[in-house]
């Protein structure tokens, strides 16, 4: 629907007639000539200020009809077209208030609020009463997240209309986004992003279209290690805003925090070229950077066999950023393989349990803890790191692994014959005999035959072990058997009947062979035949 014409001429020479008449006489009248050419007859100032005025008269009905076709659509929900038709309305008449306030309104249901807001501060600029225009400008703030703003064009609706409810109930929400905001920052500080994430879900339910609050979430999403969820918002972002330094900001930061250091970089990079003044990404960029070269001069030194230099590299890595989990995760797995290297033990077992607690998945680490705990005889805990980690993958090595440890628990529990005679577990024949010679010596019954009862019976016990202990370790057959671990008894090796006794004398050579008898300060002395 477009302006006639004759119309547009008419008002175009009644600008040329205004200047022709500027310094005529009332009653003066201008020839068609002085008219572009046109055809029209003589017509006075005055005539052509009605014509004019029928002009704009025209003109503001064609504005309403466009306007009414905009209000039809926007009840129907078809806000695009309602859109196109209000902007027709505006072009008619640019200085119409409620034309800006309806695009707006229109703008709002599209979640355009950036442009929304816009229309509305033109509406109050040209109608500073326009209670409508208000409203939704303090919709708009409250939408992109501007608060303190959204309060003050709340107030002024009050002052037009204190009773107005729907300006009343948004005011409220304007205050607990302020609120939120304070707890927000204060969880920030103390590290509780749990806390940041809660305040900023609360606030964004209200300011949906504010990115401030989303990439603060997705900051906070990122420090507590969610990282799909907080490459999602960022990524929702930069699909409406690719050049976004804090949403490719926070990308980069997902990514580090995955020990992806190398596209993190890229992404820190990228930020900066949008904010020279980006600090936190320029601060991540510089730990990426630092972390990375620091973890590859230990790795480097490991290669080499400089043990003692890795471990400092990795202890020195550690410090550059206690947030990145998963990197730090595998810098204290890194150095427990070091320590183990060391004989650190104790420290190797403290590393990998402090890369299970960042990292409960890492399997890596329950593998060499429990490796440090088979090398320190603990048996019991390192079947359970071995269980943990074969219900989570189950491989032939991990079976192995946890079969191996159950059977080291099995028998770590039996009588460890070679402590009983005081030997390793290498010992030779030979030293066999010797450890057999000496303690059998030392615990004989006859040795102690005047200790009190309680004495007796517990040197008696030591015996007999030791009897055990040489019967075992002396016969191939049983020794091996023993150290793979099988059942004695189940093999037929009961020693429940066993005496010690016999064992005794023919190592010594028969009845004839040793005695004791007591003499002297000891009470005894040893005669060998």
């Amino acid at each position: 629907m477009g302006t006639p014409v004759y119309l547009s001429r008419l008002s175009f020479h009644f600008l040329q007639f205004s200047n022709l008449k500027r310094n005529q006489p009332a009653d003066h009248h201008i020839p068609v000539s002085s008219c572009s050419g046109h055809n029209y007859t003589h017509l006075s100032l005055s005539d052509i200020c009605l014509v004019y005025l029928s002009f704009c008269l025209l003109v503001h009905r064609e504005a309403e009809g466009f306007k009414e076709q905009g209000n039809a659509f926007y009840i129907k929900k078809d806000y695009a077209e309602a859109f196109n038709y209000y902007t027709k309305a505006i072009d008619m008449c640019p200085k119409n208030a409620s034309y800006y306030g309806n695009r707006a309104a229109t703008l709002m249901m599209l979640y355009r609020y950036r442009e929304a807001l816009e229309d509305s501060q033109q509406a109050v600029r040209l109608d500073n009463d326009f209670m409508k225009g208000h409203l939704r400008e303090g919709k708009c703030h409250l939408s992109l997240g501007n608060a303190m703003a959204a309060s003050r064009c709340f107030q002024r609706v009050l002052e037009l209309e204190p009773d107005n409810s729907p300006a009343q109930q948004e005011l409220k929400t304007a205050e607990s986004i302020l609120e939120y905001e304070r707890m927000a920052e204060i969880g920030f500080e103390k590290r509780d992003y749990r806390m940041v994430v809660f305040c900023m879900d609360r606030a964004l339910e209200a300011a949906a279209a504010c990115h401030r609050f989303k990439i603060l979430k997705a900051e906070c999403l990122a420090l507590l290690g969610r990282y799909p969820e907080a490459q999602s918002v960022a990524s929702d972002i930069l699909r409406m805003d690719s050049t976004n330094a804090d949403a490719l900001y926070v990308r980069g930061l997902c990514l580090y925090y995955e020990d992806c250091i190398d596209k993190a970089v890229q992404f820190f990079v990228q930020a900066l070229r949008m904010a020279p003044d980006h600090d936190k990404a320029r601060l991540a960029f510089r730990n990426a950077k630092a972390l990375k070269a620091k973890k590859e001069e230990g790795n480097k030194a490991f290669k080499e066999g400089h043990f003692e230099a890795a471990y400092e590299l990795y202890s020195e890595a550690l410090t550059i950023d206690p947030n990145n989990i998963k990197t730090n995760a595998k810098l204290y797995c890194n150095r427990a393989t070091v320590g183990s290297k060391l004989k650190k033990l104790e420290q190797a077992v403290e590393d990998c349990t402090r890369a299970i607690k960042l990292d409960e998945t890492y399997i890596k680490a329950y593998l060499r803890r429990a490796q440090c705990y088979m090398d320190m005889e603990q048996y019991e805990e390192a079947v359970r790191d071995y269980e943990k980690v074969y219900q989570t993958e189950k491989t032939k090595e991990h079976k192995h692994l946890l079969k191996h440890a159950q059977l080291e628990l099995k028998k770590s529990k039996r009588k460890d014959y070679y402590k009983v005679l005081g030997v390793n577990k290498n010992a030779t024949e030979d030293e066999i005999k010797k450890a057999y010679r000496k303690r059998a010596l030392l615990h004989h019954p006859d040795r102690h035959s005047g200790a009190t009862p309680e004495l007796q019976k517990e040197e008696e016990k030591k015996f007999k072990e030791v009897g055990e202990a040489f019967s075992v370790l002396s016969d191939p057959k049983k020794k091996s058997r023993y150290d793979s671990g099988q059942d004695l008894e189940d093999d037929g090796m009961n020693m429940g009947d066993f005496d010690a006794n016999n064992i005794f004398k023919a190592f010594f050579g028969g009845p004839a062979g040793f005695s004791f008898e007591a003499s002297g300060p000891g009470n005894f002395f040893f005669q060998f035949g």
